[in-house]
């Protein structure tokens, strides 16, 4: 079974407020768009890295 982990992380004011209006816009909590960004970061991350080996 996969655990999910927490943490705190510090955000400007202006990008914690606009993480607040998408996470209205799209019906979810803040903390639920932020772990979804962070996830689909980590993904492309990895992606780019495939492609090219050297970039990491």
């Amino acid at each position: 079974m996969q655990m999910s982990k927490r943490f705190s992380v510090t955000l400007p004011d202006a990008v914690f407020e606009e993480l607040e209006k998408l996470a209205n816009e799209q019906g979810r909590t803040t903390a639920n768009l932020a772990a979804f960004i962070v996830e689909s970061g980590i993904r492309e991350i990895k992606k780019t890295q495939l492609r090219n080996p050297k970039a990491s």
